[in-house]
């Protein structure tokens, strides 16, 4: 199956034998970031350096004039990713004989929070969650489709990947994150994902829901789980605690905004691409999950993208509803080859075949930078390189 392998532009920039290391790994392809939110990452075989701190979400690229003037718009990066650190990589692996696309990172942005409060998913308490744009909002949707086309398309790259395409939520792996203490489950992390921002509540009254009494429901649907009562999870955790008529109208709200947030920033990279630039979304087939890999029914994102990037280091079972489908689509198995961080490299190849199995016609391996040199041995051993 063609592999493609993610990879951070700091981890080639600076770095003369990673592209060719990346390449003896025998993948065909890179998904290279050209725009990421904040994080703290490993280089372990960087000549430079061993950990790039990316202090807030930018674009790895110049932003174009075009973003001059407008309130919501990317900010370059700082000395983690200096002037066109996406091209310069993508030159680079591309020199090796790699196929380079482009992986966006897009409703998850903490610097977006910080600067525009009001961009944010509001909870039923009132907190802000500031990583999370709120995607029903017309000018968060407009900057979020506006940067979908500019960080997709860029020189050098085949197709793109699109990351948090979607609803993000509560989940979220915050600097020094301590919100685990109570087990909120599925159902809990869902209540507490609603939005109540001035456009969602107008758009709960669009489903005949107040969003006052909203608010009020779903604050005595989490009072038992705060005080430690299991969530039964799932949907129908959700439909226990808030009523299947409500739980109903607030996840046909959010499913419509999603679908056509990625509509809409679908076809504007198609507009802005050259044919055969292949569009792919990082996604979850339960519509109502949030987080980096966004909740999608999968007969409909599967008519608006070339297909889907599916995590599977913990069982390969999300392909099937994708795989269910018929679509004649990418269906990219994605698996964790990081030991560290609850990968296992060592049994790619036996992964690698029950996704196939399952229907699965393409591997992720999440990530090439951050894996050690017996990680990615193991890599090597697995695909053949």
């Amino acid at each position: 199956m063609k592999t493609s392998a993610f990879v951070y532009p700091w981890d080639v920039n600076g770095d003369p034998q990673a592209p060719a290391r990346i390449a003896a790994l025998g993948v065909r392809q890179v998904t290279l970031a050209s725009a990421y939110h904040s994080t703290r990452a490993l280089t372990p075989r960087h000549p430079r350096h061993r950990v790039v701190t990316a202090a807030y979400a930018a674009a790895l690229y110049p932003p174009g004039e075009h973003w001059q003037g407008r309130a919501l718009r990317p900010h370059a990066a700082g000395d983690w990713a200096p002037g066109d650190a996406f091209g310069e990589a993508a030159a680079a692996l591309g020199d090796a004989g790699l196929e380079v696309h482009t992986w966006v990172v897009l409703a998850h942005s903490s610097r977006l929070g910080a600067e525009h409060p009001d961009t944010s998913v509001v909870n039923a308490y009132g907190d802000r969650y500031p990583w999370a744009p709120c995607i029903a909002q017309p000018a968060t949707r407009a900057y979020l489709v506006d940067l979908a086309a500019e960080a997709a398309v860029r020189p050098g790259a085949a197709g793109t990947e699109l990351e948090s395409l979607g609803w993000y939520g509560l989940a979220h792996l915050h600097a020094h994150d301590k919100t685990g203490g109570v087990g909120l489950g599925d159902a809990g992390q869902y209540l507490m994902s609603l939005c109540f921002c001035p456009t969602c509540r107008a758009g709960y009254g669009e489903q005949g829901l107040d969003a006052d009494a909203l608010a009020v429901a779903v604050r005595e649907a989490l009072e038992p789980l705060w005080r430690g009562a299991p969530d039964d999870g799932g949907w129908a955790g959700v439909e226990k605690l808030l009523g299947q008529d409500t739980a109903a109208a607030t996840r046909a709200w959010r499913d419509t905004t999603a679908r056509s947030l990625q509509e809409q920033a679908v076809a504007a990279v198609r507009a802005a691409a050259p044919e055969g630039f292949q569009v792919l979304l990082h996604a979850d087939p339960v519509t109502h999950h949030t987080g980096a890999n966004v909740g999608v029914d999968p007969a409909h994102v599967l008519s608006v993208a070339d297909g889907v990037v599916v995590p599977c280091t913990g069982g390969p079972g999300l392909l099937t509803p994708f795989a269910a489908t018929g679509a004649d689509a990418v269906l990219a198995a994605n698996f964790t080859i990081v030991s560290g961080m609850g990968g296992s490299p060592a049994t790619l190849a036996a992964d690698a075949s029950r996704a196939r199995d399952l229907g699965a016609t393409e591997l992720r391996l999440y990530h090439a930078g951050l894996a050690s040199d017996a990680d990615l041995e193991a890599v090597r051993e697995a695909l053949g390189g």
